[in-house]
C-alpha cells in the first residue's frame, strides 16, 4: 500500500494525525490507548478526534487537551521554577520516551522524527544536539501529535509515502525567539530538497513537526510510476482559517495494479557478526524480521578477520524505517556499524489465500506472474503433518486445487 500527502493548506502534526485517522478509522479507538503508554510526559493528556467540514472538503479535526488539575500542577511548578517553564529539554524528552511502555517500534518512530526537529535546531543555534531546548515542539500537544503520529504510521502498512509540493507561505510567524521569517528555519532545513510551490497564500502552511515527520517518511522523493489503484482518501484540518482554500492535508490511499509488476525502492543493511553466539544471533535476528517495516533477511556464514567464522547480515526493510531499523541492530545483535543503502526493486503481485483441504485450513502465498500465477502452501501450515510424503501429498494438493 502507498499513502500520497497532497498539502492542500498544509501540514502539522495534528492535521497528519486528523488525515490519518480519517483514512483509517478503525485506528481512532486506539490512538488515546497509545498516549496512555506515553508516561510522564503526557499524564492527564487525552484526546479526540471531530468530524468537520469546511463547505469544500468533510474531514477530521484531532485535539489534545490536559485534565485541570495537571494544568494547575504545572501552572504551581511554573510558579517555582519560572526560569525553565518556557522550554522542554531534548534529553528530558528523549528519556522519557525511552522508558515509556509504548511499543518499540512506535517508540522508534517518535523518536526519530524528534531526533530530526533536535538536528536542526542544533544547526540553527549552533549548538550540541544534547542541548536542544524545545519550545513550540516541546509543549505536551506537540509531542502527543508526535507519538499519535508514530502510532498511526505504524500500523497504516504503508510501504511507501509520497508527498506534493511542498507550500511555501511568507511572511512572518511569532515564536519563543522572537519574529522568524516563514518557511520557519527548521522547517526549511529539514524540507532541503523537496519541491515548493508558491501558491499566492501566506502564512505557515508547514510547521517543523509537520516537517519533520514528512522528513522522517520520505527518504527518496521519486515515486512509484507503476499503475496504482486508488482505494480510499482521508482529510485531516487544522485549527487555521485560511479565506480562499481549505487548510487541510488530503491523504490518498493506493494500491498496485493487479496486472503490474511494482516498482518501489527498498532499504539495504548490511552488517557483521562474528562475537555474538549463534543461538543469541538467531533470537535477534527472529526480532528484527517482527517488524513491519522489515521485509526480509538473509543470514550468511563467512569468515572475517583472522580466519573467524562470521555471520553476513543483509536486511531488506522500508527506506522511512532506517533511523528504527537501524537503532535495533545495534540493540539487538552485537555489532558496531552497518552499511545502508536504497535500491530499486521490481516485485511481482502477491496476496495470500487460505485453501481447505481434507477439512483442515492451510494458507497460500499466491504469485502473479506475466502469464500464469505461483503457489506455495505456507510452511508452518504443514509443520503438523507427520511424515514427508503426506507433507508433499498436502502441499501438491492445495497448490494444484488452487491453481485451478
Amino acid at each position: 500500500m502507498d499513502i500520497h500527502l497532497d498539502l492542500v493548506g498544509g501540514l502539522s502534526g495534528d492535521m497528519f494525525v486528523a488525515g490519518l485517522v480519517d483514512l483509517a478509522p478503525h485506528l481512532e479507538p486506539r490512538v488515546e490507548e497509545n498516549l496512555r503508554l506515553s508516561g510522564p510526559l503526557l499524564e492527564g493528556v487525552s484526546c479526540r478526534v471531530e468530524r468537520v467540514s469546511d463547505g469544500t472538503f468533510v474531514g477530521k479535526r484531532f485535539h489534545v487537551e490536559r485534565s485541570q488539575a495537571r494544568i494547575a500542577r504545572d501552572h504551581a511548578t511554573e510558579h517555582r521554577h519560572a526560569h525553565d517553564h518556557a522550554h522542554v529539554d531534548w534529553r528530558l524528552i528523549r528519556r522519557e520516551l525511552d522508558a515509556s511502555a509504548l511499543d518499540p517500534a512506535v517508540k522508534h518512530r517518535a523518536l526519530a522524527i524528534f531526533s530530526l526537529l533536535a538536528e536542526a535546531e542544533a544547526r540553527i543555534h549552533g549548538c550540541d544536539v544534547d542541548d536542544v531546548q524545545f519550545h513550540e515542539v516541546g509543549a505536551w500537544d506537540s509531542i502527543a501529535d508526535i507519538v499519535s503520529a508514530a502510532f498511526l504510521i505504524e500500523e497504516s502498512g504503508a510501504a511507501n509515502w509520497t508527498v506534493g509540493a511542498i507550500p511555501l507561505g511568507g511572511g512572518r510567524v511569532r515564536t519563543a525567539h522572537g519574529l522568524l521569517p516563514i518557511p520557519a528555519p527548521a522547517t526549511a532545513l529539514l524540507l532541503e530538497g523537496f519541491p515548493f510551490v508558491d501558491d499566492g497564500f501566506s502564512g505557515e502552511r508547514v510547521t517543523p513537526t509537520g516537517a519533520a515527520i514528512v522528513r522522517n517518511l520520505i527518504q527518496n522523493m521519486a515515486g512509484s510510476k507503476a499503475p496504482r489503484r486508488l482505494m480510499g482518501s482521508g482529510v485531516g484540518f487544522g485549527a487555521r482559517v485560511m479565506p480562499g482554500l481549505s487548510n487541510c492535508v488530503r491523504f490518498l490511499k493506493f494500491e498496485p495494479a493487479e496486472e503490474s509488476p511494482v516498482a518501489n525502492d527498498v532499504l539495504v543493511i548490511e552488517f557483521e557478526v562474528d562475537d555474538q553466539s549463534a543461538e543469541d544471533l538467531a533470537l535477534a535476528l527472529d526480532r528484527l524480521r517482527a517488524r513491519r517495516d522489515v521485509y526480509d533477511i538473509i543470514q550468511t556464514p563467512v569468515f572475517g578477520k583472522k580466519g573467524r567464522l562470521a555471520a553476513s547480515i543483509r536486511l531488506l526493510g522500508d527506506p522511512a524505517g532506517l533511523d528504527a531499523i537501524a537503532a535495533q541492530c545495534f540493540e539487538e545483535t552485537a555489532t558496531i556499524g552497518l552499511r545502508h543503502r536504497i535500491e530499486s526493486r521490481i516485485i511481482l503481485p502477491r496476496e495470500s489465500r487460505v485453501a481447505t483441504v481434507d477439512e483442515r485450513e492451510v494458507r497460500l502465498k499466491v504469485v502473479k506472474r506475466p502469464s500464469s500465477l505461483s503457489v506455495k502452501v505456507e510452511a508452518d501450515d504443514l509443520a503438523a503433518t507427520p511424515g514427508r510424503l503426506a507433507r508433499d501429498a498436502l502441499r501438491r494438493k492445495a497448490e494444484r486445487d488452487k491453481e485451478d
